[in-house]
């Protein structure tokens, strides 16, 4: 596809995104009010979510996503599941697993309009980088929804990374599932950054897009090591997995 044509569709994929956005936010706000009162962890509402994130993956045909071990996400207990980062295109990626979790999320990401709204309707879980006070808070949010059996979905890179290796990890995640003594399932994902860069709104043309759900990683295997020993365990695991990815291209 030439770099005018790709102009012209990105412009168009793009006002399709602001279009539907509009759309969806209100009837994501009507979901909100019908189930809350019965749904307390707001599982309908992020399914809803999952599917308004999958419409721009659908309507797509640049975009080609293939998904191995989704059924690793436990539904019926929870984890904290951990993601390498490479784009923005992440987060639709990740919806389209269609499972329950609660985001991790700078501060920033809830002032966008719209999508900002929707993470507040979702009671996902924020955080003010460099601040202790918000680290402390952010970790108690992640206690009680855990304890409540909602799952957690965060990028230990803290943020991305489109080259052709994983970033360093951040110990954070890891402290969650050691002192909520519950299991860790790595994602690895590729070819996201090459589907939308981290600069800029023009999309590169076809794109292939894996992603890897690894086997659960139970807390009895880990509960003996230091959030230190543990991030780099599990690095270690999804940096095989993509390095695998990654070499097939």
């Amino acid at each position: 596809m030439k770099k005018a044509g790709l102009i012209i569709y990105s412009v168009l994929l793009w006002t399709f995104f602001l279009v539907t956005a509009v759309i969806m936010i209100i009837i994501d706000l009507v979901i909100w009010f019908l189930t809350r009162w019965f749904d307390p962890r707001l599982v309908v509402l992020h399914l809803f979510s999952c599917f308004w994130g999958s419409l721009y993956i659908w309507f797509n045909p640049l975009w080609r996503v293939r998904i191995k071990g989704r059924r690793n996400i436990p539904w019926r207990r929870s984890c904290v599941i951990v993601s390498n980062h490479q784009s923005m295109l992440d987060i639709l990626v990740l919806y389209h697993l269609f499972v329950p979790y609660k985001w991790v999320s700078k501060k920033e990401n809830f002032s966008i309009p719209i999508i900002g709204w929707n993470m507040r309707l979702n009671d996902y879980l924020e955080i003010q980088r460099g601040q202790k006070s918000s680290y402390e808070q952010l970790m108690e949010n992640v206690s009680h929804c855990l304890g409540k059996g909602s799952s957690i979905l965060i990028f230990p890179e803290g943020t991305r990374y489109p080259g052709g290796h994983l970033g360093p990890f951040r110990e954070g995640a890891f402290r969650m599932a050691l002192d909520n003594r519950v299991d860790i399932v790595p994602i690895v994902l590729d070819g996201t950054a090459k589907a939308l860069p981290k600069k800029g709104a023009i999309l590169k043309g076809f794109a292939r897009i894996d992603v890897r759900v690894l086997e659960p990683i139970p807390f009895s295997l880990f509960a003996d090591m230091s959030p230190r020993e543990l991030q780099i365990h599990v690095r270690d695991l999804m940096a095989g997995t993509y390095s695998s990815l990654h070499s097939d291209r």
